[in-house]
Order: C-alpha cells, then structure tokens, then sequence
C-alpha cells in the first residue's frame, strides 16, 4: 500500500478493476468526489500505484486475455501512459527443465526513499522483479525465481489462490533500503537485511489449515502483510488463518485476531494500518466458513478497528446496508490516506467504492456500477 503522503487536500483514489482502470477525484473537504472515464478499458488491472517520491510517476499492472501481461506508465499523474518496453519475464529455462511464465503482474511498490526510479514488482505465479528506470524495463530481483528451495515453498498452480499463486506485500523497511519482506499465497513471509542477496522464512507462530503441517512452509497463506510507517518493527498481517501482528526483532507472529467477536472470525484479504499510531489497524472479515464463502459475514458488511494493538476490536459500520451485502474486499482493494482524520477507502467486487473520513467512524458511498474491483491506492495528486 502506498498512500497519500499530505495531511490535507484533496485525495485521488487509483482503482484497478476487471475491466480497467478509473480514479475518483476528491475536492479538498473529500466530501465531492469526480469519477474519471475508464482508462485502457476492457484491460485486466491488477494494481495501480502512485509513487510518493516525485508525485507523478504512476505505475499499472495490467493484462489481457489475448495480449498477456504488461505495465503501463505515466509520468505525469496518469494524464498519459507509455507501456513497458521490457515487462516482468522469468529467465528462459534450461535446456531439459520446465520453465514458468509471468500470468500477470499482481503487486507493485516503489523502492526507498533514497533509490528514485527504482520498483519492485511480484507477480502470478510467485516471482520477484526489479525495475531501476521508473518501470521502462524489468528484471528478476534475487534468486528466490530460480532456487529450487523457493520453488518447492512455491507449489504448483493448483497449490495457489483459486485465480493463481501470488508474490505480493513487497515491503522496504524506510530506515534501510537492504531489508525486504514479501508475501507468498501459498509460500508464507520472508525477510531479507542484505538486499535480497538471501531470504528467510518468516513463519513462526502462523497457522495453517487444519490438516497441513504448520513448519512447512508451503503451506502458509499471508494475505496481506502492512509494515506501520510511524514504528517499523511492528508489522501486521491479515492471513488465510487469522490476523497477526510481529514486534521485531521477534521472530514469532502472534494472533490477535482471537479477540474478534466468534460469530464474525478474524479471516479477510485486506488490511490497513494508521500513518502515525502503531496500534491503530483495521481490518474487512469475511466468513471463512467451510468452502470459504469470503463474504461479509451474515450479509452484513462492517469493519473492525483495534486502537490497542489487537487486544480489543470495535465494529464499524454506520453507513454500511445492514441487511443482503454479501460483499468481498480483495486485498489490495481497502486503503487509507494519511490527513489527520485518516480518510479509509474499500472496494468491491460489486464494483462499489465506499469511503470514510472520520477514522471509519461512518461509511458513505462515492461510487458504483464499476467492474468488479481489484485494487484501490490513494494518492495525493
């Protein structure tokens, strides 16, 4: 997630849907919000971000289903787009040895502060890319594309979330450019301090299914991993077996999701947390019910806030239909901006866009009748 940086002033919302791509301008109230016209319509939009380090630069994951993966560019706040000469692409196999293909770009994070031009990207199935011209070219970053090792926590396809195995939750620690986490679904977190040059399973305290054996690593689903901007060691992670949360230099996750009301449950994709208090998050649950339904449970769509770090969650939901809202929030598709009565913003695959400025506090909505939608980022532009 990368968010608006200003504390005031108007906020552009960058959606990502089935169909393409749209932003949804605000006045500077955020009370008025101006919807634009479909960008590269038609086009499958997996995640569009907005770089805070020059506030212009905007990439887009994108693919079709005749013409395959790409990113389009912009370099001036999406008014145009150029498309990338050289998009994500594994390395050619071997000769004797099977090799994968990018089926789309689905993660996108500008690199530090201090590496301007510089993005990562993760991709469908699970591989880690590297752009250092703004996103024109790309690259595999580390070794973890290639290594057998990452290749069996990998699993196949059909190991994967039902629509493909995905690399995502690239994180850069701002106090260090070297230290590096990412997500795997399936194939659990990992961290690197020394650049990528290795990476290490980050798994200890996670759950698993019921059945799978918790110390493999295959066998963990990190839905959304968030790193808070005001403490760095303090990560949280919303997973396939509860909420999380990793105070480091601890090596063990623990549950907090454990204190959610039992009827709701503490499973869901997407995960926010505050620009400036560490044990401040919210969260979407979803009814993970046998077959995983993956929609607010009882019908009735709410979001959950903790002001203490996990110790204590508080439903959120005036504005939100209280009845038949069987609704899903994917996990790039629920953001924040950072004015100082944070402004939180949710997508679904209904193709509505809901929007609070009052810390979640109440709910209104400012869009509906897109596609079904995959990502939602805040910008301040």
């Amino acid at each position: 997630m990368t968010v608006a940086h200003s504390e005031q002033g108007a906020v552009t919302l960058l959606i990502g849907t089935r169909k393409g791509a749209f932003t949804l301008k605000s006045d500077a109230g955020r009370r008025a919000w101006t919807l634009s016209a479909p960008i590269f319509l038609g086009h499958i939009v997996h995640h569009v971000v907005a770089d805070p380090r020059d506030r212009r630069t905007v990439l887009m994951a994108a693919s079709t289903g005749h013409l395959g993966p790409t990113i389009f560019r912009s370099t001036n706040a999406g008014k145009s787009w150029k498309e990338s000469s050289t998009p994500p692409a594994f390395s050619k196999a071997r000769d004797g040895q099977q090799g994968r293909a990018a089926g789309h770009t689905f993660w996108l994070t500008p690199c530090h502060a201090n590496e301007p031009k510089a993005w990562y990207a993760g991709t469908s199935p699970q591989g880690l890319f590297r752009s250092d011209d703004g996103g024109t070219t790309w690259k595999p970053f580390s070794y973890i594309n290639d290594d057998p090792q990452y290749l069996e926590w990998m699993g196949s396809v059909q190991d994967g979330t039902p629509d493909g195995p995905k690399l995502h939750s690239i994180i850069v620690d701002p106090r260090d450019p070297r230290h590096l986490y990412f997500g795997m679904s399936g194939g659990g977190v990992h961290e690197s301090t020394d650049g990528g040059n290795t990476f290490t399973p980050l798994i200890k305290g996670m759950e698993t299914v019921d059945g799978f054996n918790a110390s493999v690593v295959t066998y963990h689903d990190p839905h959304c991993i968030r790193q808070c901007p005001s403490n760095p060691d303090r990560l949280y992670q919303q997973n396939h077996c509860g909420i999380y949360r990793i105070d480091r230099p601890s090596n063990e996750w623990v549950r907090i999701g454990k204190t959610m009301p039992k009827a709701v449950g503490d499973v869901g994709f997407p995960m926010v947390v505050h620009p400036r208090n560490a044990d401040i998050a919210w969260v979407f649950p979803m009814d993970g019910a046998t077959v995983w339904p993956r929609v607010s449970p009882g019908g009735k769509p709410a979001v959950y806030v903790t002001k203490n770090a996990g110790k204590r969650w508080v439903r959120l939901d005036k504005g939100f239909p209280r009845t038949n809202a069987w609704w899903t929030v994917k996990r790039q598709a629920m953001t924040r901006d950072a004015h100082q009565a944070v402004g939180l913003y949710l997508g679904t695959t209904q193709g509505e866009i809901w929007a609070s400025r009052n810390d979640g506090a109440s709910w209104t909505c400012i869009a509906r009748h897109l596609p079904e939608i995959y990502s939602v980022e805040a910008a301040a532009f």
